[in-house]
């Protein structure tokens, strides 16, 4: 099974940036999503990107704010997160999606191989 490693998460101030990384063991030809998870809340989607990195999506409340891309040369998977604001505030997590083809899907359960996460947290 692929594993990911997650990296990156910090204190900021509220308008702040950081930048995640996610590194899989297994790089081959997979599409990567970002999950995030605050306290007393379900796993949320943020954002995934195509294997080649032609095709983004992101949940609405990032639009504009945060940024996934990737370097299949180093076989890293980054998210940028700008303007960051304390609802940001969660645990981030990096998976990958199950199945042959990834078309956009939001669910949780449409991914796998999920990461120990990294602790991102907004202060106001």
């Amino acid at each position: 099974q692929v594993q990911v490693t997650e990296s990156g998460g910090g204190l900021v101030q509220a308008g702040g940036s950081l930048r995640l990384s996610c590194a899989p063991s297994d790089f081959t030809n997979y599409a990567m999503g970002w999950f995030r998870q605050a306290p007393g809340k379900e796993r949320e989607f943020v954002a995934a990107i195509s294997w080649g990195g032609g095709s983004t999506w992101y949940t609405e409340s990032v639009k504009g704010r945060f940024t996934i891309s990737r370097d299949n040369d180093k076989k890293m998977v980054y998210l940028q997160m700008d303007s960051l604001k304390p609802e940001d505030t969660a645990v981030y997590y990096c998976a990958i999606p199950l199945g042959t083809y990834y078309r956009g899907s939001s669910s949780p359960t449409d991914f796998g191989s999920w990461g120990q996460g990294t602790q991102v947290t907004v202060s106001s």
